[in-house]
């Protein structure tokens, strides 16, 4: 293993780069659906070693010594983001007549910007990069600091952040109820690259150790609250029951006018089915995002459909595009929300979108856009966010924490407004991506979502995946992929072990504090030894 590394070490040019792309690449094979996370222990020390020679010339200045640690860690970053985010090109081909232009940019584009954060990260590690386990540590540090920034910088798109690698089954998700995402990152690029130490040696004992016992305790606690917690089919008995309504309509379809009869009607008739035999009747019924394909304050007609749909006591919480008019002559602003409508079918709240998708629900800069003849997305003016996020009252004592679509994998999501939620509303439409691995990494993330906030998830996706899971992750119930059908599932408790999200920031600053004490310290030793 030496030698492979130093031969790893000596790559130039061209050689590094396809070297750095395939470790990025490679390590998309630790997230959903594949789940083999055993490549991480690759790619990182792959990445370690390239980090070793990317030396830049000393007489040159101080960008240009970096250039080749920042060229290396983009090339990674650019790998593993094409690999993990090809799939957002799908939502481009259903109007390919406006929206193929873009193709490029979204498929290869987006990738490119996103591998910045790591050629940031690589070029910063670089800096403080030592001869032993020191820079194991750096790496970690860098790459738990970029991959923080990736939550909110450029409106935010924490997408496929690299702690997911080390979390494919609910044993291995509960960690991050503890600690959180941010500090998770961190400590699984020191757990990943720390094989890197068995090739170069030095530090290898100490280093090693480290991510042994960090890569144990993330193991033996997920085991320890998997195997400690009550059974599902215990901790919902008498709670209350949820119906996921999932049509598996092709957008195409949703998109036309013509067809918002037959979609109405067929969510009325999933809706309106009996529960299996010996089943408890649905307590709430959900239909996913901008299911309604039309503006439902603008249709009585199907207010009263909803109405005779549902029996007494019964809720709908149904995606559906919400307006409002500002008066005569000022531009109405639509938002993407969640209704919620009786059984006497009047809408008794809603709760909008907050965290908007940009180009997707609405296009920054517009009349410079418009100005270049690239025509608006969803609307003129697009969606409008919400000022605030606020939890939405369902009966029987159900208050939901709601997230629409892409929502759900932003950290810290558990802030909002009004009373507090013992449950996740996720509602969501992947069926622009058709059948390709970002749905299967959606799933995950709003799992792990759960797993974090330690509430339970009802996730309802136009054509999947839906799933109700419990506090832990695990999955009770769901429609697969592009299935069509409902699901009646009692809704489990939360987790009675709950961490402020304020613990999980100190956890984060803790860890990051420990990662850069310790390279630093090696950084000096290092100088030490040299003079």
């Amino acid at each position: 293993m030496e030698a492979l590394a130093y031969r790893v070490m000596l790559l130039s040019g061209a050689g590094r780069a396809a070297v750095a792309f395939l470790a990025g690449a490679l390590a998309v094979g630790a997230l959903a659906p594949f789940d083999f996370f055993a490549v991480v222990f690759i790619s990182f020390p792959v990445l370690v070693w390239l980090l070793d020679g990317a030396n830049g010339d000393a007489d040159a200045g101080f960008l240009r010594r970096l250039a080749p640690a920042f060229w290396t860690g983009w090339w990674f970053g650019f790998g593993y983001f094409l690999a993990g985010l090809w799939w957002i090109g799908g939502a481009l081909l259903v109007e390919a007549d406006t929206f193929a232009w873009a193709l490029p940019l979204a498929v290869v584009g987006l990738p490119m910007v996103l591998a910045i954060f790591y050629g940031l990260a690589a070029a910063l590690a670089r800096l403080l990069w030592s001869d032993g386990a020191g820079r194991i540590a750096a790496l970690a540090f860098c790459f738990g600091l970029v991959e923080w920034l990736r939550i909110f910088v450029l409106t935010g798109f924490p997408w496929n952040e690299i702690a997911y690698t080390l979390m494919p089954v609910p044993m291995m998700m509960q960690s991050v109820h503890i600690l959180g995402l941010a500090a998770m990152n961190a400590l699984v690029v020191f757990i990943a690259a720390a094989p890197a130490l068995i090739a170069t040696r030095r530090g290898a004992l100490p280093g090693i150790a480290v991510a042994v016992v960090l890569l144990a305790a993330h193991l033996g606690y997920g085991a320890y609250v998997i195997l400690h917690v009550e059974p599902v089919a215990r901790e919902v008995a008498g709670r209350p029951v949820v119906r996921i309504v999932q049509p598996s309509v092709a957008q195409s379809d949703r998109m036309s006018d013509a067809d918002s009869e037959r979609i109405f009607s067929e969510y009325v008739r999933l809706s309106s089915a009996p529960p299996k035999k010996g089943d408890a009747r649905p307590d709430l019924i959900v239909w996913p995002e901008t299911a309604v394909p039309f503006i439902l304050t603008e249709n009585p007609g199907a207010l009263r459909r909803i109405a005779g749909m549902l029996k007494p006591g019964q809720v709908l919480a149904a995606g559906a595009v919400r307006v409002e008019e500002d008066g005569p002559g000022l531009r109405a602003r639509y938002y993407n929300s969640i209704q919620v409508i009786s059984d006497k079918g009047e809408i008794v709240a809603s709760a909008d979108k907050v965290h908007l998708v940009p180009f997707g629900e609405y296009m920054p800069y517009e009349g410079f856009f418009e100005w270049l003849g690239i025509p608006p997305v969803a609307m003129p003016g697009g969606f409008s966010a919400a000022t605030e996020r606020s939890t939405l009252r369902l009966g029987r004592g159900m208050v939901a924490l709601p997230l629409v679509c892409y929502e759900v994998i932003f950290p810290g999501a558990s802030d909002a407004r009004g009373p507090k939620p013992n449950f996740i509303l996720n509602v969501t439409n992947d069926s622009w991506y058709g059948r390709t691995i970002g749905p299967y990494q959606h799933l995950r993330q709003a799992q792990i979502r759960a797993v974090e906030t330690g509430l339970p998830m009802v996730r309802a996706g136009n054509n999947g995946i839906s799933v109700v899971t419990d506090a832990y992750g695990r999955i009770i119930d769901g429609i697969r992929l592009d299935g069509i059908g409902t699901v009646d599932v009692s809704l489990s408790k939360p987790n009675p072990f709950e961490v402020h999200e304020q613990v999980k920031d100190t956890s984060f600053c803790l860890v990051m504090a420990l990662l850069l004490t310790a390279a630093i310290i090696s950084r000096k030793s290092l100088r030490w030894k040299r003079n």
